[in-house]
């Protein structure tokens, strides 16, 4: 909205416009009052009497300062579904899109979101389109996103677009949960694991030691070993928990690292256990997003550029760029596809179904549904193996601490007798 008033006025286009509060009357006798940008308040009367609104009041906003701490009053995924299909509901029923924006705003309880749809309003307000408007708040509304949104614009067909997106929205979400889900319950036994040994050894075997030091006495081995280790983390634990900090701090410098991040990426996508789950998360994801793409009318090309930035993994996307670049040649989609060996042949060969019969969005959506299938087995197969694994585990260190704290007890009691 800044942008297209300062090439009107002699604004600077760096400098921020004014924000004017408005209410007035339609035809109909209904009151509609929303705020807009503009560098006086001529402008803004012009925008309203081209709305046909009589009786205005218009006077500007006061300052205010906003303090944001960050991570607070983000938009989550929940707020985009729901606003999605309540906005292709709207448009379904012939509202037009300023009111719709307006409408959604106004009931959200999200005022981050709210800040944003009145912006993206604002913008539509001033004849942009809703992609473009869209398009500036790119932590919000992704490229694909604002790219479906503008093929359902040219299209005309933006409502089932949304409706699309909904769904697509809902359904990523829900495969991201349950790779989550695979991974919360080992996560949460080895921090229970490791803050329990932590605490029994800092603070329970000092007291154990000087007891067995006042009776006297030869330790046994295992005693003497917790009782070494007990010692050495009280002496070091303060330079280990700078180590550890220094070492995750250089593992997420190595990940920012293009290089470093492939290499990571090969590695965990070709590691037994969690490799073939990475894989048909990746496989699930590229096909449910490519078909929905399709499906919504965006070309290829573009539609295989959205798919490569939202892989999560660089192996699959340098696969996909490699994809778009032999398509952009005249190849077809499955010879590069089966070229890369980073997708089952299976996949491959049903895509290349899809593409010889013209129904290869169908053909993506079946196959995305197949592999979430797919994840949901390979999550619960993951889950009821680590289950015993990390219970063995815990049962490992509490009673192995047990025992080697007891046999003084055991050998000072023989020694009574």
């Amino acid at each position: 909205m800044a942008t297209a008033t300062a090439s009107k006025s002699s604004a600077p286009a760096a400098q921020k416009l004014p924000v004017w509060l408005w209410e007035g009357k339609t035809k109909s006798g209904e009151t509609r009052s929303g705020e807009t940008e503009a560098a006086d308040e001529t402008q803004v009367q012009q925008r309203l009497r081209a709305m046909a609104l009589s009786n205005v009041k218009i006077k500007k906003k006061p300052m205010s300062l906003k303090f944001k701490l960050p991570g607070v009053g983000g938009t989550t995924q929940k707020d985009l579904v729901i606003f999605t299909r309540q906005f292709a509901t709207m448009i379904d029923a012939g509202l037009p899109l300023v009111q719709c924006l307006d409408i959604l705003a106004t009931q959200l309880d999200n005022l981050a979101f709210r800040d944003v749809l009145s912006k993206v309003k604002t913008k539509v307000e001033s004849g942009s389109t809703l992609a473009e408007a869209l398009g500036d708040h790119p932590k919000v509304f992704d490229t694909l996103y604002v790219q479906l949104v503008a093929a359902g614009e040219i299209g005309g067909i933006l409502d089932t677009i949304l409706n699309r997106l909904a769904a697509y929205i809902e359904k990523n979400e829900k495969l991201k949960g349950k790779v989550k889900a695979a991974m919360v319950y080992p996560s949460v036994v080895l921090i229970v694991a490791v803050g329990v040994t932590v605490v029994l050894l800092l603070f329970v075997t000092p007291t154990f030691e000087k007891m067995f030091k006042d009776f006297g006495g030869v330790m046994p081995a295992p005693t003497q070993f917790v009782i070494d280790v007990s010692k050495f983390l009280q002496h070091y634990i303060v330079y280990m928990a700078v180590g550890a900090f220094a070492a995750s701090a250089a593992f997420r410098a190595y990940l920012r690292w293009p290089k470093g991040r492939q290499q990571w990426d090969a590695f965990v996508i070709r590691t037994p256990i969690f490799g073939p789950l990475i894989r048909k998360v990746a496989v699930a994801r590229f096909t449910r997003t490519l078909g929905t793409m399709i499906s919504s009318g965006v070309p290829i090309l573009d539609a295989m550029e959205v798919v490569a930035k939202t892989a999560g993994n660089s192996v699959i996307e340098k696969a996909i760029r490699y994809t778009k670049e032999k398509i952009s040649e005249g190849k077809t989609i499955v010879q590069p596809l089966a070229e890369t060996k980073v997708f089952p042949p299976m996949v491959v060969q049903m895509i290349g179904v899809g593409e010889a019969t013209g129904a290869m969005d169908q053909m993506l959506t079946k196959i995305a549904d197949f592999y979430d299938d797919e994840v949901d087995d390979a999550v619960s197969a993951l889950t009821s193996l680590i289950e015993p694994v990390m219970m063995v585990f815990l049962g490992g260190v509490v009673g192995g601490f047990l025992i080697a704290m007891y046999l003084p007890i055991f050998s000072i009691a023989g020694s009574i007798k």
